[in-house]
């Protein structure tokens, strides 16, 4: 049995180290540019009073829903995920699954937001029609897959992020952990100049 840990572990550490990542011209690019060029992204939906839209089906899903409430609480950035029951079936009622986030997208989304497209497969067509329409709306777009290299949604995002694996349990972990490490990054970045405001604060008082 620990032998089994032990590889799992490595497994997924160094499938995470080794996560492929392309800009949307399909050059590759190292983990540390994906992080900076994700990380800046995301921010700046604060000045220019934005939103960040996560989407996923599934286990991705669940992921997308995680983060969306991650980054609003933890990270104060507005966030939000389009999987609400009564959308998600009136939408695929009247249009087909296919389009029950691109219609939302429609609806909500505006210049400047950000979407971030989970897919293990990178081939889940309501997450596609979904970027298109994200680029339609003028938003910036951040992709998340898995299973097969050069898939369709790795070659659609500002900035791509590929994890080498055909198992979803590698896949799915591996995008959470890259979601949620570029939060906490953000998070442990600000805290010094959070900290500082606050004992100013505290010196005033």
């Amino acid at each position: 049995m620990q032998n089994w840990i032990n590889n799992h572990f490595n497994t997924l550490n160094q499938l995470l180290l080794n996560t492929s990542v392309t800009d949307l011209s399909g050059q590759t690019k190292t983990l540390a540019f994906g992080f900076e060029t994700y990380i800046n992204a995301v921010k700046s939906i604060r000045k220019n009073k934005n939103k960040l839209i996560f989407i996923g089906n599934g286990g991705s899903a669940g992921i997308a829903s995680h983060m969306a409430t991650d980054y609003s609480k933890n990270g104060h950035m507005p966030s939000t995920t389009f999987s609400d029951a009564s959308v998600l079936t009136c939408l695929s009622n009247d249009y087909g699954y296919e389009f029950v986030f691109s219609k939302q997208i429609e609806y909500h989304a505006k210049q400047n937001d950000v979407l971030i497209a989970i897919s293990s497969s990178g081939r889940s067509k309501n997450i596609l029609n979904a970027v298109t329409a994200a680029r339609t709306a003028g938003c910036q777009v951040m992709t998340f897959s898995g299973f097969q290299a050069k898939n369709p949604l790795s070659l659609m995002g500002d900035v791509n992020f590929f994890v080498d694996s055909n198992e979803y349990g590698f896949v799915e972990v591996g995008h959470l952990a890259l979601i949620h490490s570029m939060l906490d990054h953000i998070i442990a970045d600000e805290m010094p100049a959070k900290q500082s405001q606050k004992e100013k604060t505290l010196e005033m008082a």
